[in-house]
């Protein structure tokens, strides 16, 4: 199945750019643009894109991080963006984004995070992961009622790196499915919401340093 993308970023050779990488994807097609974020909410409750690539500063009332909280809910929004200030990474999150590239990442990742967000994973920039989880290494968290396996432990590691469930299964030499139960397994006893709530806990936790 094609997933169909919808980009929404004022700066049309960018537009441009992500246009050619994701339509060289055989699975993933570009379907809309928009040059600011009131035409983005339009465009994506009209054709109901699979995916939003979202800016943070777009002109006009209506940024990036606002697209995100008004339509998190309707298809997924990765917010793609060249400022990767903690606040923006932080309130794009809480508002549901399934994920947040800086622009500089390349186009590799572009991918991943497209194909990431429809296994339901989120990817953020490694940079920007390794940079606000090093911050919780003076939390400490109470220990676990039903302790992580050596596996998971060293999945939850590599989550907390930025890496996705493909990646990781390349690295570990099993497949995605796996990994995805693991990740579940790992929620389920860390009490993580998601991906970004397991790296919490490993950078917290000590297990990454």
């Amino acid at each position: 199945m094609t997933t169909r993308i919808l980009l929404a970023d004022d700066q049309e050779d960018v537009r441009i750019g992500f246009r050619l990488i994701l339509n060289a994807q055989p699975d993933m097609t570009v379907v809309g643009e928009a040059s600011d974020g009131t035409r983005a909410i339009e465009l994506a409750r009209h054709l109901a894109p699979d995916v939003l690539l979202a800016d943070i500063r777009m002109p006009g009332g209506v940024d990036g991080l606002e697209v995100t909280r008004r339509l998190a809910a309707e298809t997924r929004v990765i917010v793609v963006t060249t400022f990767d200030l903690d606040e923006y990474v932080h309130t794009a999150l809480r508002h549901g984004a399934c994920g947040f590239l800086l622009k500089r990442s390349g186009p590799a990742l572009l991918v991943e995070a497209v194909r990431a967000a429809m296994a339901g994973d989120t990817l953020i920039s490694p940079q920007v992961t390794v940079r606000l989880l090093k911050a919780l290494n003076h939390r400490t968290p109470p220990p676990l009622d039903d302790p992580l396996t050596t596996r998971e432990l060293e999945i939850a590691r590599l989550v907390a790196q930025g890496h996705t469930n493909a990646r990781i299964a390349t690295e570990l030499t099993i497949s995605p499915g796996t990994v995805k139960t693991h990740v579940a397994h790992i929620q389920r006893k860390v009490g993580a919401a998601n991906r970004v709530g397991i790296a919490a806990w490993a950078w917290s936790s000590g297990q990454v340093t």
